[in-house]
């Protein structure tokens, strides 16, 4: 298997920024450290996020388009979301379809919103690659969902 080369820029900084985090605590473990990255690129980054949870990942984008409406309805409305969550393989399709319609919302949610997305639910075979994967010392997967957000949102704030 080719070895992932993970991008260490720094995220941009955006003093002033507001995200949502929409978090499935399916997996705790795996939760809280994919929070702990996501949380450490937006203090790099200046700014600040609320967080939600969720039951589970195929949750996560109801909950993120509720929240969302709420925050525009108060008229503070979030510059970017990012979606935390883990979907490990089992012996059904039941996998598939979380996976591919959590995704799948997400990215409606991002499209017709213009919403900066940082996707960091994982899709993982099992716990130990989810852990792998989690963790902000190795794989750093909610760090990365969070910059992910962050770029996008300065790419919307310079074009807008």
């Amino acid at each position: 298997m080719a070895e992932h080369q993970r991008n260490t820029d720094a995220p941009p900084r955006l003093p002033g920024a507001r995200f949502l985090i929409v978090e499935a605590r399916y997996y705790d473990a795996i939760g809280e450290m994919l929070l702990a990255g996501a949380r450490a690129a937006f203090v790099v980054a200046g700014a600040a996020f609320d967080l939600i949870g969720a039951p589970g990942a195929l949750e996560i984008p109801a909950a993120a388009a509720i929240a969302l409406d709420a925050a525009a309805a108060k008229g503070r409305p979030y510059d970017g979301l990012v979606a935390l969550g883990c979907v490990i393989r089992g012996e059904t399709y039941h996998f598939e379809i979380v996976a591919g319609e959590s995704a799948r919302a997400l990215m409606d949610l991002s499209v017709a919103r213009k919403l900066p997305l940082g996707n960091g639910i994982l899709t993982v075979e099992d716990l130990p690659q989810a852990e792998a994967r989690a963790d902000p010392a190795r794989g750093d997967k909610g760090g990365d969902a969070a910059r992910a957000a962050l770029v996008v949102a300065l790419l919307k704030r310079s074009v807008s």
